[in-house]
């Protein structure tokens, strides 16, 4: 596969707006500039005082701030260039300075779902699009992370996931090269923990888009050999996809209908809060999580926070968890609504079955 393959998901070349950061940044290496008025068009020498009348008011203004001595934004103690401050300005509505301060986040959790993919019927990987996408998140991701962070890289252990951590990480390496920030991102890891919920076949319990393929060969044999009544765990992987084929929304039936042969929602909750305690076990100084994964679990998490169904998230959509000192509560944060929750201890998830 050569390096500019059609076929290929990951980006070969750097994104439009990254490619103009780099090319402003030849520019100002070459022209010897080291501030960041080099961007700016070029002011002839002399050309105001020769008609200062002439250029319109935006262009005066803009040459004004181009000819200023490059400024610098502080906000709560930290320094940051003007080029930055605009683009990480966002909506989000935020704490009281007081509130912040007092508060003492000891990690915080990026759970994202994976970029668009080829399909759900075997186990696809990502389009050309949804590599874009993962690649973008990742950007974003950067932007928020502070110099001398450690990021964890966790994804579940399907291709679409596998491969929308793997852009994610690509994404935030030019991201950091673009914000100058120093943090150190580990490698995408699959752990068992992220995985899709699952479905109890005779083969045993298989992630539900392996149990829709083993579906598929199982009715094709039924109809060709004209055997008796369905098994009931086919029936029921039956009545799921149907439900999509109709139009109507199969994660919500999971969410609100017991289903004798599909793993339960709170489980995937708590298999979620398993492995982040593991992780956050393993590695202490790691105070950032992203975790890559699917819908249905991410649907399930947001559902036990807010304690309604906030709908299905888009692609490469986040929910985020902040972790408060001393590990028992965290708030949970995904389409606008921030909840408190109580954090599931390691220790203590009920054995139902024991």
């Amino acid at each position: 596969m050569t390096a500019t393959d059609p076929r290929r998901i990951d980006r070969y070349e750097a994104p439009n707006y990254l490619a103009k950061y780099r090319d402003r940044q030849t520019r100002k290496g070459v022209d010897g500039n080291g501030s960041s008025r080099s961007y700016a068009a070029p002011v002839e020498p002399g050309a105001a005082e020769e008609a200062p009348d002439s250029a319109p008011l935006y262009l005066r203004r803009f040459r004004e701030r181009a000819s200023s001595a490059p400024t610098v934004v502080e906000y709560e103690g930290k320094s940051f260039t003007p080029a930055l401050a605009e683009a990480t300005r966002g909506k989000e509505v935020a704490a009281p300075v007081e509130r912040k301060a007092s508060e003492k986040i000891v990690c915080e959790i990026s759970i994202i779902r994976h970029g668009i993919t080829q399909g759900y019927s075997t186990d696809a990987g990502l389009t050309p699009m949804g590599g874009w996408q993962a690649h973008r998140r990742g950007h974003e991701l950067a932007r928020r992370w502070d110099s001398g962070d450690k990021v964890r890289l966790v994804c579940a252990n399907t291709n679409r996931a596998r491969q929308t951590a793997e852009q994610i990480h690509r994404g935030a390496l030019d991201g950091l090269q673009m914000w100058g920030h120093d943090v150190e991102l580990s490698e995408p890891e699959p752990i068992p923990e992220l995985r899709n919920f699952g479905v109890w076949t005779p083969d045993g319990l298989r992630d539900v888009t392996s149990a829709f393929r083993q579906y598929q060969s199982t009715m094709e044999k039924l109809e060709r050999m004209a055997m008796g009544d369905r098994p009931r765990w086919l029936v029921e992987i039956d009545r799921f996809y149907r439900t999509q084929l109709g139009g109507a929304d199969p994660i919500e039936m999971w969410l609100t209908i017991p289903m004798m042969y599909f793993e339960p929602p709170a489980l995937c909750v708590r298999r979620f809060w398993r492995g982040f305690h593991r992780l956050m076990s393993e590695s202490p100084d790691h105070r950032r999580i992203v975790a890559a994964t699917h819908s249905g679990p991410m649907r399930a998490f947001a559902t036990w926070a807010h304690g309604y169904d906030p709908g299905e998230p888009l692609n490469t959509e986040e929910i985020r968890v902040k972790l408060r000192e001393g590990g028992k509560t965290a708030f949970v944060s995904y389409r606008n609504r921030v909840t408190e929750v109580h954090v599931p201890p390691a220790d203590e998830f009920p054995a139902w079955e024991a």
